[in-house]
């Protein structure tokens, strides 16, 4: 596809756009949102942009990436009826972070690696934060932002604090850690009266601690769960269909049933 169809295919969708916001015109539902409205459809399609992603399906991913376009065209078009900034902007903005960031590329800069490439990201987003005064001081945690899923955030959170020296040595620090924070949940679930807020406490270090296995064994944490999630899902399907088959039903099972039921869910897999 040639540089004039795609900027042909972008004018139109801005162009829908504006349509679709006409205050005589256009459609009440997308004439009602505002940014914040619009942040649980962004994330949902973030996910499923994903989702396309793992299932290895390039259609639904095109098609994913089109509703995912469709939000930022959304912020966009709301951002330019008050005059604040329009597409045009977020496009040229970007572009123009992207060179800067870039400089062993577009400038005279030399990156031999990706790793180098990822630190020195990190140092012109610091540097980019210092200069816009985001706060008194530029630590080594800032920029991490609030709103990411908490998984991600902690991998991100350890992954900072690892850059200045804050981390294991090696594997078996972190797995020391995780048998110290599984031993105080232990402890808490041994009291005679179990306190909710201490147990979330210690449930909550125990799953950064291991977050930070994950991010020392170079797995994304996120992905890691969200397929565990799909595996869990596609077993326990596989439970049900294959005891509906027979008129049964998983809650009158016994634990060693369903245990059985599991096992036979498992090694349809392989």
């Amino acid at each position: 596809m040639s540089a004039d169809q795609n900027a042909a295919g972008v004018t139109r969708l801005l162009e829908i756009m504006a349509r679709l916001r006409d205050p005589e015109h256009g459609c009440p539902w997308d004439r009602a949102q505002t940014w914040r409205s619009l942040i649980p459809f962004t994330v949902e399609e973030a996910y499923e942009v994903a989702d396309a992603i793992e299932r290895g399906s390039g259609e639904a991913l095109c098609e994913e990436l089109g509703d995912l376009l469709f939000q930022i065209v959304f912020y966009a078009q709301i951002a330019s009826e008050t005059g604040s900034f329009d597409f045009e902007a977020v496009a040229d903005g970007i572009a123009e972070k992207l060179e800067r960031r870039h400089p062993h590329v577009f400038g005279d800069a030399h990156i031999a690696s990706a790793e180098e490439q990822t630190l020195a990201w990190e140092e012109h987003k610091a540097h980019e934060r210092a200069r816009r005064g985001d706060g008194p001081a530029v630590g080594a945690l800032d920029g991490v932002a609030q709103a990411l899923p908490a998984l991600t955030r902690a991998a991100k959170l350890q992954q900072r604090a690892a850059r200045v020296g804050f981390d294991w040595p090696s594997v078996d620090g972190v797995l020391a850690k995780i048998d110290e924070e599984l031993a105080e949940v232990c402890v808490e679930l041994d009291a005679e009266v179990p306190v909710s807020e201490r147990l979330e406490h210690e449930l909550g270090d125990l799953l950064l601690a291991v977050t930070n296995l994950a991010r020392h064994l170079q797995v994304d944490p996120e992905t890691a769960l969200r397929r565990a999630n799909r595996r869990f899902e596609t077993r326990f399907r596989h439970m049900e269909q294959a005891l509906a088959a027979h008129g049964g039903d998983l809650s009158q099972l016994s634990p060693a049933e369903l245990d059985a039921l599991w096992r036979a869910a498992k090694a349809v897999e392989h």
